[in-house]
């Protein structure tokens, strides 16, 4: 019997700074997901995309005398996680100040087609 092809999960961050206790379980579900051989895909779209900036990273806590947010997205990306940021229409990015796990800078066409094409779209 052939091995199955494994499961393609898209999840969509979308908190960012403003709700912090929010911010590590998009990545450690993400974690737990590539460590179950789904292949994870998180996208971090409005407000989450300040999280890919590695001022926000090392210094956002979801929880007081926690780690800092980096942690959790390190944790992700040695498990198999594939990271993207939205770039917003306009918008100057500053690619020195991105933290080095950002895989890569996509637009919402690209998010578009991910959601039809993954098996689960998970929204965290």
């Amino acid at each position: 019997m052939p091995p199955s092809e494994p499961q393609r999960v898209l999840i969509l961050v979308s908190s960012g700074p403003s709700t912090p206790a929010r911010c590590a379980a998009p990545f450690h579900t993400a974690t737990l997901l590539a460590c179950m051989d789904a292949q994870v895909t998180l996208f971090l779209s409005g407000e989450a995309a300040q999280l890919a900036r590695r001022e926000v990273a090392d210094t956002l806590y979801a929880a007081p005398g926690g780690e800092p947010l980096l942690h959790f997205i390190q944790q992700a990306k040695e498990a198999g996680v594939r990271l993207l940021m939205c770039r917003a229409p306009g918008v100057v990015i500053d690619e020195q100040g991105l933290i080095a796990e950002l895989d890569e800078i996509a637009s919402g066409g690209e998010l578009a087609q991910m959601i039809l094409e993954y098996d689960r779209v998970l929204s965290l």
